[in-house]
């Protein structure tokens, strides 16, 4: 870590610990170099004799930067990484030395034990074979920390059977899909330059820090990422002076070291900021190919909490760590864009004259309506239920926002059946002779629509701050693919009829009208559009339990089974982990309130009207007929609160008790949504005024003040 006054050039040090195409192109022979360039760009695979090499090279590399060890680096459904960690050494030799290999054998194929990682039935406990696979589309990197350096070879990772166990396999399904229908539609347009359409993405990543020796004395944070108990402190985010404001210099010394580990890294961490809410940041990279965005996302937040551990401080991804203080999300820019660069989400300067550009948008209303359900469930998570339909994120109806120019478009397609004019943009003016005058957009944006076009791509707003971002990015590029390709059955046939020109014309309009109930350019945040939205019959899923079956509905199944994006089993399976993911969560949250509350708070408490009740009868017996109506006051105001704590106490340890003891399922986790939760509600209500009226040193824990403005 460098100390104040020393520099770097970012030129010099992004990328320089990934395995990228300059190194190979450096270090890889010209004939092995092509062979990999054409698995990359082609999805061939690779032949055993070539990956020999790269993995020869690849080690060498790796070894020269410090590493001693490698590993596959995947992502099974646990929201997080997993690696299992081999050296490169052999048995010793009969000098007694040892030589360091690495085969092409081990680079493309892994074996952890795959019993111990959710599979939704997909294996029993004492099947244990599971395979990894390398995404040679995803460069290697070192890692370089505490431990040493190792090699981490990005892998998919599949069970002995070939049901995908992770994240990334049914998200290069999901390219492969969407690249293939794109490509048909291109050629419609007789697009013959374009060879590959690729999803990329750019995901925002907000996130809280707060003083880690205040972090550890807060066991709610400890065991579940937020704060199950804590009153709100005299100032919270109503002065907005946090948001942008100048970043402290404790943060920014961390958000620099933040910034050199992933441009190493090759992550291109480009804007950061203060967030909202007191405590809360934000990092955003520039765009990369879906499946390269997904494993840097998870790179970020790797980084953020590693980081953070040296400065002294805590990284809290959670989406609501703080009750009653704005939560964090993680926007997920999504676009598909040729290999020649031709970006299809691209309006132009004319969009009313841009044929393809409309039929592309209309296909995407089309998915998203038919699809709601399904992209709602993609950016379901426990943490999420608590912030998705407050006023601080995008509501639970999924809706898109296009502003008003493409609303015009549209307006004028579904009324006259053709589009003449574009909106455009005028000049803004200042007022202010100093400043210049500047044409501003012809669309404003709306920060409460989950889904919103912003000039050549889609926002959607919906993910939670700590969730991957593989599911939501799987579900846009299939269900994208489906509309693209029920175009072009159709088209297809109209162009070996001559009559395509006609047809395209026909079919943007019948999309465009049939569709238009998921446009929504208001105010997201309000109750009209509530109504609204449920005049327009667009579903309202309020909670991740209730978002769950729609993975394995017959429409998706039949969707997802068509593009060999997931099996019916790997939904099923998915479902049953979601829900069991669910119940768990919440009986860790509930036992966590029942060790605080009975070990910390009401002992606290107890304390405190002890001290209460010794001091009263002092001042009493001191002053005798001396006004004591105070402190008899507070004594049994806050001794029946403490009587509310441990009746509600009795009630949460009842009820996650019997939580606990159902059968794993759905019913299970609505009883802990409906129940439990609940009871864990009636448990914070009077231990929170608890602290409002208990001696803050008495009291057992930080408070939200603490936290958020201590920093």
């Amino acid at each position: 870590m460098e100390r104040a006054g020393e520099y770097y050039s970012v030129s010099e040090i992004f990328g320089e610990n990934v395995f990228n195409d300059a190194v190979m192109q450096e270090r890889l022979p010209k004939k092995v170099y092509q062979k990999m360039k054409q698995t990359i760009s082609e999805g061939r695979e690779l032949d055993l004799a070539t990956a020999d090499v790269v993995a020869h090279e690849m080690k060498e590399w790796a070894i020269e930067k410090g590493a001693t060890h490698y590993t596959h680096w995947f992502q099974p459904m646990t929201g997080v990484t997993a690696e299992k960690h081999d050296s490169f050494i052999t048995a010793p030799m009969e000098n007694g030395k040892v030589l360091m290999s690495f085969s092409g054998k081990e680079l493309i194929k892994g074996e952890p034990d795959a019993s111990s990682f959710p599979s939704g039935g997909l294996r029993a406990t004492f099947e244990a074979r599971g395979y990894t696979a390398w995404d040679c589309t995803s460069p290697a990197f070192v890692r370089q920390d505490a431990a040493g350096a190792t090699l981490c070879i990005p892998t998919a990772f599949c069970s002995y059977t070939g049901e995908a166990l992770d994240q990334k396999t049914p998200l290069l399904r999901s390219m492969e899909a969407v690249n293939k229908q794109a490509i048909r539609l291109l050629r419609l347009f007789d697009n013959q330059t374009s060879k590959k359409v690729t999803a990329s993405v750019g995901p925002e990543q907000e996130y809280f820090i707060v003083d880690r020796e205040k972090y550890l004395k807060r066991k709610d944070l400890i065991f579940t990422g937020r704060t199950l108990f804590g009153a709100m402190p005299p100032k919270g985010q109503e002065m907005d002076d946090h948001y942008f404001g100048a970043i402290r210099e404790r943060i920014a010394a961390y958000m620099r070291d933040v910034n050199k580990e992933l441009w190493k890294l090759g992550v291109s961490a480009k804007t950061q900021h203060n967030e909202v809410a007191p405590a809360q940041h934000e990092l955003a990279p520039i765009y990369a190919t879906a499946n390269v965005a997904v494993d840097h996302n998870q790179l970020v937040m790797e980084t953020l909490k590693k980081i953070a551990g040296r400065h002294g401080l805590q990284c809290l991804l959670h989406e609501k760590p703080f009750a009653g203080v704005n939560g964090s999300g993680k926007h997920n820019n999504w676009s598909i864009t040729t290999d020649d660069g031709i970006n299809l989400l691209d309006p132009g300067v004319t969009p009313h004259q841009n044929v393809q550009f409309l039929l592309v948008l209309t296909c995407i209303l089309k998915a998203v309506d038919i699809h709601a359900d399904l992209l709602r469930e993609s950016a379901a998570d426990v943490g999420n239920d608590h912030r998705l339909g407050a006023n601080e994120a995008p509501p639970a109806i999924i809706s898109v926002y296009l502003g008003e120019q493409l609303q015009d478009v549209l307006t004028q397609l579904i009324s006259t059946g053709s589009a003449t004019h574009s909106l455009k943009g005028s000049k803004l003016e200042t007022g202010v002779t100093t400043l210049p005058d500047f044409m501003k957009d012809a669309t404003d944006r709306n920060r409460t629509s989950p889904f919103a076009f912003t000039g050549n791509k889609f926002e959607f707003r919906m993910v939670g701050s700590q969730d991957s971002i593989a599911q939501p990015n799987v579900v846009l590029n299939t269900i994208v693919a489906e509309a693209f390709s029920e175009a072009c059955d159709v088209l297809e046939k109209a162009k070996e009829e001559d009559n395509f020109e006609m047809a395209v014309h026909n079919l943007i309009k019948e999309y465009a009208t049939e569709h238009q109930r998921v446009v929504f350019n208001g105010n997201g945040y309000s109750d009209e559009w509530v109504e609204e939205a449920e005049k327009r019959g667009l579903p309202n899923i309020k909670s991740m339990v209730d978002a769950i079956p729609a993975l394995n509905t017959e429409k998706s199944v039949k969707l997802f089974e068509k593009f060999g994006v997931f099996t019916k089993a790997e939904l099923d399976s998915r479902v049953e982990i979601e829900y069991e993911t669910y119940a768990k969560e919440i009986n860790i949250e509930a036992r966590a309130m029942i060790d605080i509350a009975g070990k910390q708070i009401i002992p606290a408490v107890i304390k405190y009207t002890t001290a209460l009740a010794t001091s009263l009868s002092a001042v009493a017996a001191a002053c005798g007929d001396a006004d004591i109506s105070v402190q008899k006051e507070l004594l049994v105001e806050v001794s029946d609160l403490l009587s509310d704590t441990k009746k509600a106490l009795a009630a949460l340890q009842d009820v996650t008790e019997q939580g606990a003891s159902m059968e794993e399922g759905r019913a299970q986790a609505v009883f802990y949504r409906d129940t439990v939760k609940s009871a864990m509600d009636a448990l914070r209500a009077p231990v929170d005024k608890l602290e409002m009226l208990v001696d803050k040193d008495m009291w057992p824990m930080p408070s939200y003040g603490d936290l958020i403005f201590e920093v």
